[in-house]
């Protein structure tokens, strides 16, 4: 068994699971939208949206590139790259902030994209909004480790675009579409790969400041369709978002380190959630990082919520920037406000 160690207020962090990333996969949807193109709709100067967020082109989903169609196609490139069929996973897990229906779970409807739908496969959902990618390899990974299952299957998939009010630019600007996915499997007996920590944190002092409010029980349309309509888009107060995060994350990051037993300078490379330019910036001043350690694709595919740090790994693992051995950190937040983080050797 793995030995066990107490984390803050008596949680306890697992040390080393014996779990590995056997393969990614992307789906990038098939509209691409320049920067330019939203400095017309909103009447800006030429620029304004590229300096203001940090991104250069994002992309929306058409009406045909559903969630589960998208993550189906993400976990095809995952199983691809980790030399697998669909039919040999055991366990299909939908890792995404917005389903794309209430009910069923988005995990069964990926399963029959996938061909799937006489399996049997085992197939539900982990939310944590943007970190439910996260939350996700956290849990599955204890089950792998445990023998419950041995090939996972863990995909986020965000159609971000559907919940925006195009006439809020500080917003919209930040959102792209798009999907990514991992597999996950016992390492091998040689292999160096483990899971060497997570951690994660919530304070709901700030379930508010990033929210949808509709599509759940709290606001029934039969009641008041008016009220439904008006909380089905995504509100978010990005400064105080900001400034609640900034304060927190220090002692989170070190809370991180701690569970894992490890400094920061045995990182090979970080993999955050693409919440922004200004966040991505702000992370890598706090940390002090040198040039290249932090991965960033934000400037071509904005933040695609959970689907942002498993993309990002996957552009690290296929442009060679994660190798096999490597030691990297997955962090992030998300609505809640939560943030999330796990250290691995891949």
């Amino acid at each position: 068994m793995p030995a066990l160690h107490a984390g803050k207020h008596g949680r306890e962090s697992i040390h080393m699971l014996s779990v590995q990333i056997l393969g990614t996969g992307e789906y990038l949807p098939s509209h691409r939208v320049d920067s330019s193109t939203l400095d017309i709709r909103w009447n800006k100067p030429a620029g304004w949206t590229l300096r203001h967020a940090g991104i250069e082109c994002r992309h929306y989903a058409a009406d045909h590139e559903t969630t589960s169609l998208m993550a189906a196609r993400a976990a095809q490139s995952a199983l691809a790259a980790a030399g697998l069929q669909a039919n040999q996973l055991d366990c299909i897990v939908s890792a995404c902030s917005v389903m794309e229906q209430a009910i069923p779970c988005s995990a069964a409807l990926i399963q029959r994209q996938l061909g799937l739908g006489e399996s049997g496969v085992p197939a539900f959902d982990v939310n944590a909004t943007c970190l439910s990618f996260l939350a996700a390899l956290d849990t599955m990974s204890l089950a792998v480790a445990a023998g419950r299952y041995r090939h996972v299957l863990i995909v986020s998939s965000e159609i971000a675009s559907a919940g925006l009010r195009e006439e809020d630019a500080e917003t919209c600007m930040l959102f792209g579409d798009g999907a990514g996915a991992v597999v996950i499997g016992p390492a091998a007996a040689q292999s160096r790969a483990g899971i060497k920590g997570a951690h994660f944190e919530t304070y709901s002092a700030g379930a508010e400041l990033c929210q949808v409010r509709s599509g759940g029980t709290r606001i029934r349309p039969r009641q008041d369709m008016q009220a439904f309509l008006d909380g089905a888009c995504f509100e978010m107060n990005g400064r105080h978002t900001y400034r609640m995060a900034a304060q927190r994350l220090p002692a989170f990051l070190e809370r991180l380190l701690a569970c894992a037993k490890i400094q920061l300078h045995e990182i090979d490379r970080i993999v955050p959630h693409q919440a922004s330019a200004k966040a991505l910036a702000h992370l890598e001043a706090l940390l002090g990082l040198p040039a290249g350690k932090l991965v960033r694709v934000l400037a071509e595919r904005g933040n695609q919520m959970a689907a942002s740090i498993p993309v990002a790994l996957h552009h690290a693992v296929t442009s060679g920037r994660v190798r096999r051995g490597d030691t990297i950190a997955l962090v992030g937040s998300g609505a809640g406000l939560s943030f999330g983080g796990t250290i691995l050797v891949y």
